[in-house]
């Protein structure tokens, strides 16, 4: 049997409510969109990586730095279906969604994600989740997951979860890293899905898979934590832990 190929595609739009033109905002010098990408080539699971956008300022701001670039339709409702257009002409087993507001994001990361996905022939898809810090337990856009004993995701959330009714009780408790590995062709089925209740109750995409009960293989990962962009503020915390992440090398060298 030949080895299953995996790609990463990064969605990329330029509307966003809250930070229009985000995938070229500057942090530290860099555009958003180039640190997801160069990151996302450091991971050694993937065959290409390329982005998946759909405006003409982001496909030429990635030719620049080498990245190649997929138009798609501005009309996509989510990131999810501008990954599948982009999807349809690949034959590669394993498409991953790289979230475009990442800029932090390590090929290790990514790996995990795929790794889970070739360990588990029977889920359609998985992905990634790491300790929460404690206060990030209460934060609504830090979502909370929590899985079964064979590392299969039960839920999602916004809220904390597991809720504490005992307060003597100590739960741990799991951040989810908006990032997808997906066979090909549950992909091109789950697009088509109906939009589920809870999915709409806490704006989690990931919630209609589980509904139509899909089984989402869930990997944890040490030693990195997420640090999406949503808001021009975020961009000013990245650099903070950026410096923070590059002083200890400028000591040593």
């Amino acid at each position: 049997m030949a080895a299953m190929t995996a790609v990463g595609i990064i969605p990329a739009r330029w509307r966003a409510s809250r930070f229009p033109g985000k995938p070229l905002a500057k942090i530290a010098g860099i555009s958003m969109i180039r640190r997801v990408y160069e990151g996302a080539r450091g991971a050694s699971q993937l065959r290409d990586v390329s982005v998946a956008t759909d405006d003409q300022r982001i496909a030429d701001a990635c030719a620049e730095f080498g990245a190649a670039a997929v138009m798609t339709s501005p009309d996509h409702p989510t990131g999810t279906d501008r990954l599948a257009e982009a999807a349809r002409g690949l034959r590669d087993d394993i498409i991953v969604n790289i979230q475009g507001d990442e800029p932090l994001i390590e090929g290790f990361v990514i790996d995990a994600a795929v790794a889970a996905l070739q360990e588990a022939p029977e889920a359609p898809m998985s992905t990634v989740v790491h300790a929460a810090e404690p206060d990030h337990v209460d934060d609504p856009n830090r979502v909370k997951v929590v899985f079964d004993r064979e590392r299969y995701a039960l839920y999602f959330s916004r809220s904390r979860i597991p809720a504490l009714r005992d307060r003597d009780s100590a739960p741990r408790y799991w951040q989810h890293v908006g990032l997808y590995a997906y066979r090909r062709e549950f992909l091109m089925r789950y697009v088509d899905l109906t939009p589920t209740e809870a999915e709409r109750a806490e704006a989690l995409e990931q919630l209609r898979a589980l509904e139509h009960g899909h089984r989402i293989r869930v990997a944890i990962i040490d030693g990195w934590q997420s640090t999406p962009v949503d808001t021009p503020e975020d961009v000013e915390r990245v650099e903070a832990q950026l410096e923070a992440r590059e002083a200890p090398r400028r000591r040593s060298s």
